[in-house]
């Protein structure tokens, strides 16, 4: 009975490591970010010239429908600049005093807008895949900020003997290893304001960081309140022993 279970649990074991070779997915690459930790704070501008390649790459294909332009502010835009930058875009608005739907620049309040008027118009315009919205694609990512910067430098090419469709392109940080969105960033695709150099890796993590706080820009107020609560309840605990210890002396 013994050399049976055994024998049944190599079995399960070499089958389960034929399952995972099959479709395997590689598990994302450990950076280190400066939001990751309890005392992890947004590095403003990384994520500036995130949201510099957000505009410049990623905008023609994603859309960011949950993030304001208003809430730029936060990572150091002027009230001037966000202005500019809301009125690149045009919205439909209304309807009028004539009942009639118009067209309008983007306020500060408006939404960053999807690039396609639906998911058909999006699957239509991309081989039949939807790009999805960037908005909270950090928190909807198992080790979200690690798997888009593996997947977004990840690109490889096809192993042999695997049969990629047109359109689709090898990466193994994708579910089998096969993605419609080919390499969207390459060594100075972009040319950085501050003149950082723009190398792939550094493109990279600076769209990494504006997508953690644009799925999170509350992070450091949260982070900042659950220290003081922690320091509350630590003096707190310290001074209720003692006044214990002081009330409890007497009673042996």
């Amino acid at each position: 009975m013994k050399k049976l279970a055994l024998t049944t649990f190599i079995t399960s074991v070499m089958l389960a490591g034929s399952v995972f070779a099959a479709g395997d997915v590689l598990h994302p690459k450990q950076m280190q970010w400066p939001f990751d930790g309890v005392f992890g704070t947004f590095d403003k501008p990384a994520i500036q010239r995130g949201m510099q390649v957000y505009k410049e790459v990623c905008a023609a294909c994603h859309g960011l429908t949950r993030v304001p332009f208003r809430k730029l502010s936060e990572i150091g835009f002027s009230e001037a600049e966000i202005k500019t930058l809301a009125a690149e875009y045009t919205f439909t608005d209304g309807p009028n005093d004539d009942g009639d739907m118009f067209d309008r620049p983007g306020r500060p309040s408006d939404k960053f807008p999807s690039p396609y008027l639906n998911e058909k118009q999006g699957r239509a315009v991309n081989n039949g895949a939807y790009p999805p919205d960037l908005s909270l694609i950090i928190k909807a990512r198992p080790d979200g900020a690690n798997y888009v910067y593996s997947l977004l430098t990840g690109y490889k090419d096809a192993p042999k003997g695997m049969g990629m469709a047109d359109g689709q392109h090898y990466n193994p940080y994708m579910a089998g290893g096969k993605i419609a969105m080919a390499a969207p960033i390459q060594d100075d695709q972009v040319e950085y304001q501050d003149g950082t150099a723009a190398t792939q890796d550094q493109i990279a993590r600076d769209v990494v960081n504006f997508l953690q706080w644009a799925a999170e820009p509350e992070m450091e107020v949260r982070k900042s309140m659950g220290i003081k609560v922690m320091l509350f309840l630590f003096v707190f605990t310290v001074l209720f022993y003692v006044a214990k210890k002081r009330i409890w002396r007497d009673v042996h």
